[in-house]
């Protein structure tokens, strides 16, 4: 089992298969929706504190407000599949659109009631734009044969990072939220219409009612490795700054590097990934990917210094980064495209409950024993998965062919 995990795929490649450019090319519809739910929500946290106050909610209080609006970006993506039978080829589209009024009103309304309405509404957008999209993805690389889902995820990084900094010197300038994000309803015009499919409902099959059984397996164990990459993701990005400032005593200005330095990593990371899929096996390059992580982590838990912690929260950045993407790319691969869809939209529904789960984890153990003990405790899981997760995804999907 642990063998076929770690085999080696070798495949002979022409130059054309190595330019992202022609990859880009390939995958510019859902791109569109990658670049539209990472410009938005970048845009929006830049802005939260604005937000906030503007409709003069407590800590609590906003945070019931973030947990329904995350509900309903679960719900969304469960939903998907239904939305891709109503819109046909207009479904990314209608969905960013749907991104881009959720954003601006969330800009606008005066009372916290309301932002919770607005964040729904834009939740449920990126929910459905997130799955369809992967999906899409999963169906161009099973048609050509090419790895694009990392390039993609990674083009998502740099678009989320990109978007914080020119919001960062709009809210600078003295820019108002209701000012940047009417701003941004141009761009999510333009990838809106760019999402678009070519082809019309009658000739979409994935979105036909799948006419197999679910793949239960398959599903828990992809479910269960997204699961934990985007634990590792929340674990470092929510707790990293704290670790720093409280832990090392380092500045707010060194703090904040922890999530920034762990956000451009990830995108670097994503794009090795796409250059090494060519030539490795997806669960060899996860279970390398979990363990570097890993690695990172016990570094930021054991580090003696604000320049060791933030190295480390780099490295564990690189390593989890491809785990998801690859994870997604694996199983579009192997299932039939008539459940395609359903499939990757339970994967997704399963990994994001570790935004739900995340955060209250990474906080007991830290109010427990320490934060250290709590990014310790994450690493261990990583391993844990590693060597056993991984594996087993290696030989069901094996079986799935």
């Amino acid at each position: 089992m642990f063998g076929r995990a770690c085999e080696w795929r070798i495949r002979v490649t022409s130059p054309a298969d190595m330019n992202i450019l022609q990859d880009i090319s390939a995958s510019r519809k859902p791109l569109g929706g990658f670049i539209a739910i990472g410009v938005a929500w970048s845009a929006y946290f830049a802005q939260m504190p604005v937000v906030k106050t503007g409709v003069d909610a407590s800590d609590g209080e906003y945070g019931i407000a973030v947990l329904w609006a995350s509900l309903g970006a679960v719900a969304a993506m469960w939903l998907a599949p239904m939305a891709q039978v109503i819109a046909g080829r207009f479904a990314v589209c209608i969905a960013i659109c749907t991104v881009g009024l959720g954003l601006l009103g969330a800009g606008m309304v005066p009372t916290l009631w309301a932002l919770a309405v607005m964040l729904t509404v834009l939740s449920a957008g990126t929910g459905v734009v997130d799955v369809l999209v992967n999906a899409q993805v999963a169906d161009i690389e099973a048609r050509t044969g090419s790895s694009l889902m990392n390039l993609n995820h990674a083009l998502y990084s740099f678009a989320y990072g990109g978007a914080a900094l020119a919001v960062g010197v709009l809210r600078n300038a003295g820019w108002v939220p209701t000012e940047v994000f009417a701003s941004l309803l141009v761009l999510f015009g333009l990838l809106a219409w760019i999402a678009i499919e070519d082809v019309m409902p009658s000739e979409i099959e994935a979105v036909e009612e799948p006419t197999r059984r679910m793949p239960l397996q398959l599903v828990l164990l992809a479910g269960a490795l997204v699961f934990f990459a985007f634990l590792t993701e929340a674990s470092a990005e929510g707790w990293s700054a704290l670790h720093i400032e409280r832990g090392l005593g380092g500045s707010a200005q060194q703090g904040a590097l922890g999530p920034a330095l762990l956000g451009l990593m990830m995108g670097v990371g994503r794009l090795s990934g796409h250059a090494l899929a060519q030539y490795m096996r997806e669960t060899t390059l996860m279970m390398l990917a979990c363990l570097l992580a890993a690695i990172g982590l016990v570094g930021a838990a054991v580090a003696s210094n604000v320049g060791l912690a933030l190295l480390s929260f780099a490295v564990a950045g690189l390593g989890i980064s491809v785990v998801a993407p690859l994870t997604l790319a694996l199983v579009g691969r192997v299932v039939p495209r008539k459940i395609r869809l359903a499939v990757i939209a339970r994967v997704s529904v399963l990994g994001y409950g570790a935004f739900f789960f995340g955060p209250p984890m990474m906080g007991l153990i830290a109010e427990g024993f320490s934060l250290s003990t709590a990014f310790m405790s994450v690493a261990i899981v990583l391993v844990i998965v590693a060597v056993s997760v991984v594996p087993l995804l290696a030989r069901v999907s094996s079986v799935a062919r």
